[in-house]
């Protein structure tokens, strides 16, 4: 796994090890979850982190900002192609099962920066061809980051009025609590069968609200 420290990955990570999942936390900082095996190496050396394993399911819950990386490039260096060298060396390690977090919109020719690297992260992935893909696409994280974002965080404190005028056509882009978003994805963590799924949030609330969900 990929991303343990951030606002959706730390939480998954705590959600799989309680479930008894073997987990290696790939970073350039300790994942501070007890159970997880931290695996520290540096950004440029992810697609050589896994040589020589072997795993089941491999996961990526990275993400960052433009203003944050220091610019575009930087930006699409983590968000699309340190994912990419991951996903390559998951695969070559055997890993069966691809699950990701993009964003709603993610569309790799959309005239948003943003989105548009999403959106090319998700295709570079799926030209790898794994057993089994699920691409998460969230709207409006709602959640505790350790980092500063002044523009989510307007858009968090509207969230509830925004919700509200939001036909149930567009619910796609209504904030969702971070913590239902790794729920879902502890809930598909080595899930079997095939194919490409996307997740958007009427989908990853549908998992949560599946019986005998053993993500609680």
């Amino acid at each position: 796994m990929i991303g343990a420290t951030g606002l959706i990955g730390h939480d998954l990570a705590q959600r799989l090890v309680a479930a008894g999942h073997e987990l290696v936390a790939i970073g350039r900082r300790a994942s501070g979850v007890n159970g997880a095996s931290d695996l520290i190496v540096p950004l440029d050396q992810w697609d050589i982190a896994l040589t020589g394993g072997s795993i089941d399911v491999a996961i990526s819950t990275l993400g960052t900002t433009r203003k944050a990386a220091g610019s575009m490039a930087a930006f699409e260096a983590i968000d699309r192609h340190a994912v990419a060298a991951f996903a390559r060396s998951a695969k070559a390690a055997g890993a069966r099962h691809w699950m990701m977090v993009s964003s709603v919109g993610a569309e790799p020719a959309s005239r948003s920066g943003y989105l548009a690297v999403k959106g090319r992260a998700e295709a570079d992935v799926l030209a790898l061809g794994f057993e089994r893909t699920d691409i998460f696409r969230p709207g409006l994280l709602v959640g505790e980051r350790v980092e500063r974002r002044p523009a989510e965080q307007l858009g968090i404190i509207l969230s509830p009025l925004l919700n509200r005028l939001l036909p149930s056509a567009l619910d796609k882009y209504r904030a969702i609590p971070a913590s239902d978003v790794s729920a879902a994805m502890a809930v598909l963590a080595g899930a079997r069968g095939g194919g490409v799924t996307i997740h958007e949030n009427r989908a990853i609330r549908a998992i949560l609200d599946r019986p005998h969900n053993p993500a609680f």
